[in-house]
């Protein structure tokens, strides 16, 4: 799946989203890859943030929009609200052998978590489409 935004190409091979974190495996061809995650914070923010606050049957809602005002208090770029940590833990990875070790790491999250048995077993995973499941997200394959 490539995504186009501005100038910058990426190309995701592998994803898993936890219940707090997110990993991502992505190639970039052009531009910067600080701009794309950037971009992609600032877009899953505000959507997301959307989905949960106007949510009549998220019954924390509340407690959510109070925990994004307290930590947006400490970033003056937040706004009101503060949804991502503004760090990321970017590795690039250069060989082969990295990238085999780093998705191997991101799909075993769920399993070291303890919720399911097998890394494929896991819908919000790549893990899925590696093992010739239907995964929810289409990855390039590396």
């Amino acid at each position: 799946m490539q995504i186009r935004q501005g100038i910058v190409l990426i190309w995701l091979c592998g994803y898993v989203i936890m219940s707090n974190h997110i990993h991502l495996v992505v190639q970039q061809r052009d531009g910067k890859l600080s701009d794309w995650i950037r971009d992609f914070k600032k877009f899953t923010s505000k959507k997301l943030l959307k989905l949960i606050l106007e949510n009549p049957q998220e019954s924390r809602r509340e407690w959510l929009r109070m925990i994004f005002e307290y930590h947006a208090k400490f970033n003056k770029r937040s706004g009101d609200l503060q949804f991502w940590t503004h760090d990321n833990h970017a590795i690039e990875l250069s060989h082969p052998e990295m990238i085999e070790s780093r998705m191997t790491y991101i799909h075993q999250n769920p399993v070291r978590a303890g919720w399911v048995e097998k890394a494929e077993d896991h819908l919000y995973s790549s893990a899925r489409n590696y093992a010739g499941l239907n995964g929810l997200i289409e990855v390039d394959y590396w």
